[in-house]
């Protein structure tokens, strides 16, 4: 065996997956960027590719179409980034302590801290896909689906706090997720926190109390003990009174 012939290089499948999530991490970045200054219709994946770095190429091996994209840039906005996007739902940090906890109030209040976060991450882009989507047939049907997707996860909250007993007696579980879907729905966000002027506090503060009205039953307030009664004094006894000489 020639001695001078040199070993094969290892493949390194940490560096390239490393290579690959920050491709992916670019792509978002630039079209997150791009939607919001140009608009979804003004927004070629042509110019996405060139301020990502990529060839377009690139872009439709990762997802398929520029209304994919869309939904890829909107999901990792709502996660907090494109690596928590590809974590399940159920297991990221937040939704995972909604769902640990045992007090259904507590379980509202930890869910309504999720959305200020999430409506000004996701918010901008979300506007702008429902102001084109009036005139345009294939944008009407992407906001659909985004829509059908948020239904179908609030779905499965609402499912879970039946199963745990916790929803009001006369609410079904389809009653209960479209209570969810409405009360946190970016509509009623931005009458209230873009309209009203309230703060992201107020809105959360309300959100939490909102849904636990219309969702879980009234809380009885805690008895007061019945203070004992005092006991009446015993009588005293008079003492015999002395004869009088």
């Amino acid at each position: 065996m020639n001695e001078n012939v040199k070993p094969r290089r290892r493949y390194d499948s940490t560096r390239r997956q490393a290579q690959a999530a920050q491709t992916r991490q670019d792509i978002l970045d630039a079209a997150h960027q791009l939607f919001l200054d140009r608009g979804y219709a003004g927004t070629t994946l042509a110019a996405i590719a060139q301020a990502a770095g990529v060839v377009v190429e690139t872009i439709y091996r990762a997802h398929g179409s520029k209304a994919e994209l869309f939904k890829a840039v909107v999901r990792a906005a709502v996660a907090g980034g494109a690596t928590r996007a590809q974590v399940p739902v159920e297991q990221r940090p937040a939704i995972a302590a909604v769902i640990a906890e045992p007090d259904p109030h507590r379980q509202l209040e930890l869910y309504a801290a999720t959305q200020p976060g999430i409506h000004a991450r996701a918010g901008p882009l979300l506007r702008v896909l429902i102001g084109a989507a009036v005139t345009d047939p294939e944008l009407a049907r992407l906001w659909d689906q985004i829509e059908d997707e948020r239904r179908n996860g609030l779905a499965r909250f609402a499912q879970l706090l039946t199963d745990r007993g916790a929803l009001r007696p006369e609410l079904s579980v389809e009653e209960a997720r479209d209570l969810l879907w409405a009360l946190n729905s970016l509509t009623v966000h931005d009458l209230l926190v873009l309209g009203c002027g309230w703060s992201p506090e107020r809105y959360r503060h309300w959100l939490a109390g909102a849904l636990a009205r219309e969702l879980l039953p009234d809380r009885q307030p805690p008895r007061r003990p019945t203070p004992p009664r005092p006991r009446r004094p015993e009588p005293q006894q008079r003492s015999p009174r002395p004869d009088v000489a």
